[in-house]
């Protein structure tokens, strides 16, 4: 089969112990997005097998219709609003799933959560630049917003429940912190049988909490579910961190509410536009910390996310498709 793997931003996808499960197949592995539809459509013009690395790339029934030759899509974990299920049913495509690894991103939540508390990167910054122990200046509302937090007795309050949720939880327990859980009524149930406490009202949510972490799903129901109203009731000595999805964000309330105060520190892995530009407003705000989306980019990930979806690229090959997200599409083009 002719493959091709778009979005390899880190050129590592060939040096994998996963990637001989595709030795006897020709691929193409490409390290840098495209411009546009056209630019992708001349790439992939010839390819039967297309895999995605999470949601890089867009896949548009735009797209579609200029890609005869495409029979399959291997997706890297789980099909999301970047790729249009419905348009590849009916171009006779089919989406294979894998499994994601929720550690990576657990730990790089807590990555962020330890940083920003500690306000270490403007202390390493300034370290280099010859200044020592110099961190972000005060502020008229928060005059130690430069002097480093313990999290240990304070409130980290989870939206979304699921596998990450719950291992960000755990670790937060383990620092001696208190643990509020927001979302679903599943959610909550689970979370107040571990013992964390649940919190329906969002407003009572965002006030008490002393570090709010994103962990859901972006569907049409999640998308801009954290409102301007939510983070002005936040502290202005709290955290919001984000290693979920921008969308789940009203596009420009963070950016916003960071320069008004409330909360007065946020630290997001993942933007509006990705690869972000270097006129991305968070980056120009030193109350945020910012990460290039690197929640999932780590070796084990990797090898689970990619060798799953070569496991289904064999299967496929093999005419014995597995993990199809649309069974519809399966059958003669």
């Amino acid at each position: 089969m002719r493959i091709a793997i778009l979005d390899d931003y880190q050129n590592v996808v060939r040096h994998l112990l996963a990637f001989a499960k595709l030795d006897g197949h020709s691929v193409t592995v490409f390290n840098h997005p495209t411009s546009g539809v056209g630019q992708l459509a001349v790439r992939l013009r010839e390819v039967d097998t297309l895999v995605l690395i999470r949601e890089r790339t867009r896949v548009t029934a735009r797209l579609l219709a200029r890609l005869p030759a495409l029979q399959h899509i291997a997706q890297t974990g789980k099909v999301g609003p970047h790729l249009d299920l419905d348009a590849c049913t009916g171009q006779r495509v089919a989406v294979t799933e894998s499994n994601g690894y929720p550690q990576a991103t657990a730990e790089m939540t807590w990555l962020l959560i330890l940083a920003a508390m500690r306000r270490m990167p403007a202390y390493m910054a300034n370290l280099y630049a010859g200044q020592w122990q110099r961190s972000v200046p005060p502020r008229t509302n928060w005059p130690l917003a430069g002097l480093g937090e313990s999290v240990h007795g304070k409130m980290l309050g989870v939206w979304g429940y699921g596998r990450i949720g719950q291992i960000v939880a755990t670790i937060g327990r383990a620092f001696g912190m208190r643990v509020a859980v927001h979302g679903s009524d599943a959610s909550r149930a689970r979370a107040t049988e571990e013992g964390n406490l649940a919190i329906v009202d969002r407003r009572d949510f965002f006030a008490a909490c002393d570090l709010v972490t994103l962990h859901l799903r972006l569907i049409d129901a999640t998308r801009g579910c954290v409102r301007t109203e939510d983070l002005a009731a936040m502290k202005p000595t709290a955290l919001l961190v984000n290693t979920s999805r921008a969308e789940l964000v009203e596009p420009g309330a963070l950016a916003s509410a960071l320069r008004a105060g409330r909360p007065g520190l946020a630290a997001v892995d993942v933007f509006e536009r990705e690869p972000a530009a270097a006129d991305e407003e968070l980056l120009r705000l030193p109350n945020a910390i910012c990460t290039p989306h690197l929640g999932f980019t780590e070796r084990m990930s990797y090898e689970r996310m990619l060798g799953g979806a070569f496991d289904n690229i064999v299967a496929f090959a093999a005419g014995t498709p597995i993990n199809v997200a649309n069974p519809a599409a399966l059958g003669a083009r």
